[in-house]
C-alpha cells in the first residue's frame, strides 16, 4: 500500500534539492539535487522529482503538503528569485499539482528551524561560548548570495525571524577593506555585505586584491580561487579567503550583537563547510570578538559552522512539524 509523504524542497540560485519528509518519524529520504540552470521552470524541477516518486511505487502519488524553502522574499502570491530566473506562483503550483497544502518560507527561515534542532554532530564550534536556550539564536550563511535569520526560543511552538540581512551596507574594517569597498563602489551604485559574503562575493575581493597589488586574474570562479587559496597556490587567492573569512566575522559579530544571541551564531551556506579548516585558523572569531567594549559579551556567544548535509531540508521538516503540532 501506498504511503502518504511530505514534500520538501530547498531552492538556492544555483542548486535545488528536494526529497520526502515523514513529519511522524522526522526521516528525511529519497533526496533529488537537480541544476537550476537546466531546467527551465521550477514546476519542470518539480514534476520530474514527483515523477520518481511515483515511479518508486512506495509512495502516494502527490504529498499530503509540503514546504518550499526558497532563496528570495516570499512575502508575494508569485515568488521571483533573486539570483535565478525561476518563478512561482503559489495558488497556481498548489492548483495545478493538487497538493492541499503549500508552504513557501524563505530558505534561511528554513536554517533557522533546523538551528534549533540541531544535534551536536550537526556542527563544529569555533571559539568559546555556551549556547543558552533560552535566548536568540541568529544564523547567517553565504553561499549564491547570503541569508540571515533570528530564532526566538519558545517551549511551544518555534518563531523564527526571517529577513533580508544580507542587503545591509558592507562596513569595511581597516585601510585594505576601506579600498576594496572604494573599487568596488565603482562597479556597483550600491556595496552590501552580500557584494563580498557570497560567491560572487568571494570573486569581487579577488578582483578587487588583484587590481590593489597589478596582479593578472588567474581564476575566474569562486571554486578556483577557493581551491587556489586551500592550496596555496596564488597569494592573492589566499587573501582573498582571509578577507572572505574576516568580513564574515565582523558580520557575524554585528548579527549577534542586533540579535541579542545568546543562544548561538550559526554559520550555513554552501561555501564554509567547504574551507572549514581555513575559516579555523582565519581571524573568523577574532572579528567576531573586535566590537571594543563588548568583546566579552560575544566571548559568551559560540559560533558555530553548520556541517550537515541537507539542513534546508531539515529545516523544512521542522517547520511542517511545528504546523502539525
Amino acid at each position: 500500500m501506498a504511503k502518504p509523504w511530505h514534500l520538501l524542497a530547498d531552492i538556492g540560485g544555483t542548486n535545488a534539492r528536494f526529497a520526502l519528509g515523514d513529519v511522524a518519524t522526522g526521516e528525511i529520504r529519497n533526496h533529488l539535487t537537480v541544476s537550476v540552470v537546466e531546467h527551465p521552470t521550477f514546476t519542470s524541477a518539480l514534476l520530474m522529482y514527483l515523477s520518481m516518486v511515483e515511479e518508486s511505487g512506495d509512495w502516494e502519488k502527490r504529498p499530503i503538503d509540503g514546504c518550499l524553502a526558497v532563496a528570495c522574499p516570499t512575502d508575494r502570491e508569485i515568488v521571483t528569485f533573486t539570483n535565478s530566473d525561476w518563478v512561482i506562483d503559489r495558488r497556481d503550483l498548489a492548483f495545478s499539482l493538487k497538493i492541499p497544502s503549500l508552504e513557501i518560507i524563505n530558505d534561511f527561515e528554513a536554517i533557522g528551524y533546523a538551528a534549533a534542532r540541531f544535534a551536536e554532530s550537526d556542527w563544529e564550534q569555533l571559539g568559546n561560548g555556551q549556547a543558552r536556550a533560552d535566548k536568540v539564536i541568529a544564523v547567517l550563511g553565504p553561499g549564491t548570495g547570503l541569508g540571515v535569520c533570528g530564532v526566538l526560543p519558545s517551549t511551544t511552538r518555534l518563531n523564527v525571524m526571517p529577513g533580508e540581512g544580507g542587503h545591509v551596507d558592507f562596513a569595511p574594517v581597516g585601510e585594505e577593506e576601506a579600498e576594496i569597498m572604494r573599487l568596488l563602489s565603482t562597479r556597483y551604485r550600491r556595496v552590501s555585505a552580500e557584494r563580498v559574503l557570497s560567491g560572487a562575493g568571494l570573486q569581487n575581493i579577488y578582483w578587487a586584491l588583484s587590481q590593489m597589488h597589478g596582479a593578472q586574474q588567474q581564476h575566474a570562479t569562486p571554486a578556483d580561487i577557493s581551491a587556489a587559496a586551500l592550496a596555496g597556490d596564488d597569494p592573492i587567492a589566499v587573501e582573498s579567503l582571509a578577507v572572505f573569512c574576516r568580513v564574515l566575522g565582523s558580520v557575524a559579530g554585528n548579527l549577534a550583537l542586533t540579535f541579542g544571541s545568546l543562544g548561538g551564531v550559526y554559520v550555513a551556506g554552501g561555501i564554509v563547510p567547504r574551507i572549514l579548516e581555513f575559516v579555523r585558523n582565519s581571524d573568523f572569531r577574532e572579528r567576531f570578538l573586535a566590537k571594543g567594549r563588548f568583546r566579552e559579551y560575544l566571548d559568551d556567544i559560540p559560533t558555530r559552522i553548520v556541517t550537515r548535509k541537507d539542513p534546508g531540508l531539515f529545516g523544512a521538516l521542522q517547520f511542517l512539524q511545528s504546523r502539525h503540532l
